[in-house]
């Protein structure tokens, strides 16, 4: 399965931004979706994922109640809902795919490539 994302920016502090992440190839509905980031000089980290059924999701602490995971199987596309935006949230955003909503949350088989969100104090 191929991954695209995008819908990065450059906002201040409180903005929200919606990434999506658009995937073909094989069925999309086969595979458990998630978000990863990078910060500079940091390890890359989960933030959220979705089970294959849109029902279960799954949210790192630290973004818990402000980003919203959610995936569209007719468009075969996964969001991330980003609210109340924190420079800390600062960091490359990456979508992965893998069968396994486990596996999906700790080391994906597909990766997209990064979109860059930048959030100014």
């Amino acid at each position: 399965v191929q991954l695209q994302a995008s819908g990065g920016g450059l906002v201040q502090a409180g903005a929200s931004l919606r990434l999506s992440c658009a995937a073909s190839g094989r069925s999309f509905s086969n595979y458990a979706m998630g978000w990863f980031r990078q910060a500079p000089g940091k390890e890359r980290e989960f933030v959220a994922a979705t089970s294959r059924a849109i029902g279960r999701t799954y949210h790192a602490d630290s973004v818990k109640g402000r980003f919203t995971i959610s995936r569209d199987n007719a468009k075969n596309t996964v969001y991330l809902q980003m609210n109340t935006l924190k420079p800390e949230d600062t960091a490359v955003y990456y979508c992965a795919a893998d069968e396994s909503i486990v596996v999906v949350r700790t080391a994906p088989q597909y990766w997209g490539q990064g979109t860059q969100v930048t959030v100014s104090s």
